[in-house]
């Protein structure tokens, strides 16, 4: 039986999941393809809520202020950043979701607050590792002032930011991280600018330099300490929690620290217990324990005479990515509100049988609160995958050939399994035989053909059926490559650091069926430059459903829940920069504004961070075309367009700028 046509191939062969024994729902290849159905297809309807949905069509839809009403279309609204201006890739920022993220904790805390009837209060911060742009810090200080709402610095240059930002003078601004005098000194000072720093000791030898400025400078910071927990967090980064913490004093170093600052009169400043069991917690049965324990240190610090009054959980609150609501790496077992409960009602519980008042509870939640705010907006340039074509018929093919072609005549429902492993065969035999000599190019290519053709058939009488384990390569072989306008490396580096898997969909064309299984290949010359693990209910998958290009229409893809880390930790390999960004607020008459622009780095700017000077490389390639023009090599109208060209690369992005098309 020879093998089926290209399109008829396709729509068998898009049933195929590589990860699972049995296939996940079939594509339905139909005119009456709904939104709905692509918004189960891609898991939109559990990650996306409350925020993003998919219009009847076919656009991702935005309501940044979630059920308290306002709707954006993202399609429109990329469309119209364009018409300013502002080229793909395309960083867009809601500041309506952050702000909705920051009363949704809050929320939760006052709900478990009064449903266990505490006795004390929620004071949450940010921590400025989590997003350190300056208009995200300024809009998180200005939304959280009604709550109190403080930042937390890891460093030097967050403690400055902090200093800069934070003018509430009830809000708490906690130091954690390394500490130099400097740093300590900073934080002493800035009590006296009405500042309300913890400087946290996180390490044993830390409290001496601590006490040494406090009497240097005649007054002391309030302080806090942190607790290193037998507890260990799970995931990725339960390491770094437990005995093995690189942060955190142990039950002696705390007993030893109390006493030192017992001993320099210090004691009345500690007012702060720290813990840490890592980020992104996915199963709430650790964050118990955690919290178990931690409430215990807490009692016995204020039995041996410290005043304390805070309480601090840290960070940790999960992000749901798949919309699973598992205890895996991409998803979490909890609500927000069961978080929330448990924190209230473990500390309740364990202050409440030592007789100990209850402590003001902080948490450091950064993931939880900036996650969902921004959306990455990339455009596909192109497609590559296998040649399906079968090569015409020849006389004098080689055996190996004739084998291959003799194979795909003879593929049936029955043998599938044995196609697979005598075309697999086969070609590795025609690669041994080129690489002997043995076999020309020509009919190198020809059993190459032979074999994707075979791979097509066998993929195509799969149809429905279960997916034996050896024939699940076939997905692989066949999946499409699509090349993509940004970096990995810029904008998600945590999908190549750590494996982390965030939502990506196409945003538009959602009412039509997708009809091809692909991975995404960014522009860097790196082959960990891709996108090849998507959400699949808990799970993940290998490949993405997608639609085929409509050149010279556009395809636009949306990489969702990235605003947490991505873009403060992202890199300049192949010197690809900054995104372009926007900052979107919805008008209360309807509509939306730009807030705030953030443009892209230029080509020159990515050059002046290495110590390029644009300037010297221009003046330099102008010299060389003057000596090739009095060479002969090198005409005037060809030396204006290469400096013409090299000028105005400098001021552009370091992204490629496609046509800027409607869908």
């Amino acid at each position: 039986m020879g093998p089926r046509a290209d399109g008829d191939t396709l729509e068998l062969v898009k049933n195929l999941e590589p990860m699972h024994p049995t296939p996940r729902q079939p594509f339905i290849h139909q005119a009456n393809w709904s939104a709905a159905q692509s918004s189960q297809l891609y898991g939109l309807d559990a990650w996306g809520q409350p925020y993003f949905s998919i219009s009847e069509q076919g656009h991702v839809m935005v309501r940044p202020r979630a059920k308290r009403g306002g709707c954006l279309d993202l399609v429109s609204l990329v469309q119209d950043l364009q018409a300013r201006n502002l080229s793909l890739p395309l960083l867009i920022r809601f500041d309506d979701i952050l702000e909705d993220r920051l009363a949704k904790l809050h929320e939760a805390f006052a709900h478990a607050i009064a449903q266990y009837n505490y006795q004390g209060r929620y004071q949450g911060v940010f921590p400025i590792k989590c997003h350190q742009q300056r208009h995200v810090l300024e809009h998180v200080v200005r939304v959280g002032r009604r709550w109190n709402f403080g930042l937390e610095a890891g460093s030097k240059a967050e403690l400055l930011i902090a200093l800069a930002l934070l003018d509430d003078p009830d809000a708490l601004l906690v130091c954690n991280g390394y500490k130099d005098t400097r740093y300590l000194e900073t934080a002493i000072l800035a009590r006296r600018l009405g500042r309300c720093p913890l400087v946290v000791i996180e390490q044993a030898n830390e409290v001496d330099g601590l006490v040494a400025c406090s009497r240097q400078l005649g007054m002391a910071p309030l302080m806090g300490v942190r607790a290193k927990l037998s507890v260990q967090g799970i995931g990725r980064w339960g390491s770094s929690s437990g005995d093995g913490a690189k942060f955190g004093l142990s039950a002696p170093d705390l007993l030893a620290t109390v006493n030192t600052l017992r001993e320099g009169g210090l004691l009345g400043e500690l007012r702060l217990l720290h813990m840490h069991i890592g980020s992104q917690i996915s199963d709430i049965a650790v964050l118990k324990e955690a919290l178990q324990e931690i409430g215990q240190f807490y009692v016995q610090l204020v039995a041996l005479g410290a005043p304390m009054g805070y309480l601090d959980v840290g960070g940790g609150l999960g992000v749901d990515y798949d919309g699973s609501c598992t205890a895996t790496a991409a998803s979490t077992n909890y609500s927000l509100q069961n978080y929330a409960n448990d924190v209230v009602a473990t500390i309740q519980e364990c202050c409440q049988s030592h007789g100990v008042p209850m402590p003001t509870l902080v948490s450091e939640s950064g993931r939880a609160v900036a996650s969902h705010f921004s959306v990455l907006v990339f455009d596909v340039l192109s497609t590559g995958g296998v040649d399906r074509a079968v090569p015409p018929l020849q006389e004098g093919e080689p055996l190996l050939v004739r084998n291959l072609r003799e194979l795909l005549a003879t593929i049936t429902p029955e043998n599938l399994q044995e196609a697979w492993h005598d075309a697999v065969k086969f070609k590795d035999d025609a690669l041994s035989a080129f690489r002997l000599g043995y076999l020309s190019l020509v009919d190198r290519a020809k059993a190459e053909k032979l074999y994707w053709a075979c791979c097509c058939t066998i993929a195509g009488h799969l149809g429905h059926q279960p997916i034996p384990a050896d024939l699940q390569p076939i997905t692989t072989a066949l999946a499409a490559t699509y090349y993509a306008n940004f970096s990995i490396f810029r904008s998600a580096p945590d999908t190549w650091a750590i494996n982390q898997i965030f939502p990506v969909i196409p945003i538009h064309r959602l009412h039509e069926p997708p009809q091809i299984l692909g991975i995404f290949a960014d522009l860097t010359c790196d082959s960990d430059g891709k996108l090849n693990r998507f959400i699949d209910s808990g799970a993940h998958k290998s490949h993405l459903e997608l639609h085929h290009l409509q050149p010279p229409n556009p395809y636009w893809m949306g990489l969702f829940l990235g605003g947490a880390y991505q873009e403060v930790m992202g890199n300049l390999h192949n010197l690809f920069g900054r995104t372009n960004a926007a900052h979107i607020r919805l008008e209360s008459q309807g509509g939306y504004r730009v807030e705030q622009v953030a443009r892209g780095n230029t080509t020159s700017d990515v050059l002046t961070a290495l110590d390029h000077d644009p300037q010297s490389l221009v003046e330099r390639l102008r010299r060389d075309s003057e000596a090739a023009i009095a060479a002969g090599n090198l005409t005037i109208p060809d030396a204006r367009r290469l400096i013409t060209h090299v000028e105005e690369s400098l001021r552009q992005s370091t992204y490629l700028q496609p046509d800027l098309r409607s869908p």
